[in-house]
């Protein structure tokens, strides 16, 4: 099954194993430059940190356990591959990175707002962002398609699959529930993901707001 992967799907999943095999073997704090850092933080986890340019996307290649990296595999596996399928090697790649860097730039968004407020500075790692674009994705495109859940595993249509995550992350988010998992994150990616789809068919914001005007011949 794995050898019949689509190329990027199967190279993205590659990639994020051998660096968690990386972050066991060397250990985290060598490899803490390519987390993600807030702006102006640093002296946090690994003190003398800060952000740097290509942690935008060198961070959804690391994960912070084997669970974590499990399921957005997991979640990699079931969305990116039909999708790669249905857009082409380069359009899925550029979605998903772009997924990925929406998703940072809302974390830095959210870390600003926290070492404002005198929080600590911490690092974000995970590709959880672009696998919730991916899902948005997948709800956009197959909306009828039925999906079944891990945790608890029932069957509902993918559509409703989004909405469902989408609410629980704006709600985790906003209550603080779970504060080390980057929920705002995650709406960074699915919402990156929607404007890019949107981009991509020529809709509001970025295309015309109503049907082409009929040409005048003269």
């Amino acid at each position: 099954m794995f050898s019949n992967l689509p190329p990027v799907t199967r190279a993205l999943l590659i990639a994020n194993a051998v660096v968690f095999l990386l972050q066991n073997v060397l250990g985290e704090a060598a490899l803490s430059a390519f987390m993600l850092w807030p702006i102006g933080g640093g002296e946090g986890l690994y003190p003398g940190r800060e952000f740097l340019p290509w942690q935008l996307l060198s961070y959804g290649f690391m994960h912070g356990s084997f669970t974590h990296l499990l399921f957005n595999m997991v979640a990699l596996l079931m969305f990116g591959a039909p999708l790669e399928h249905t857009w082409g090697e380069r359009r899925f790649l550029t979605f998903f990175l772009v997924c990925v860097a929406g998703a940072a730039v809302c974390q830095l968004a959210v870390g600003a707002w926290t070492m404002s407020n005198g929080g600590m500075a911490y690092p974000t790692v995970g590709a959880s962002g672009g696998v919730f674009g991916l899902l948005l994705a997948y709800g956009m495109l197959f909306p009828n398609q039925r999906v079944m859940l891990l945790i608890p595993p029932i069957p509902m249509k993918a559509r409703t699959l989004v909405i469902v995550y989408g609410a629980i992350e704006l709600m985790l988010g906003f209550s603080g529930y779970q504060p080390g998992v980057a929920h705002f994150a995650h709406l960074g990616g699915m919402l990156f993901g929607w404007l890019l789809i949107r981009y991509w068919r020529g809709q509001p914001p970025f295309g015309r707001r109503g049907p082409p005007r009929p040409r005048v011949v003269r």
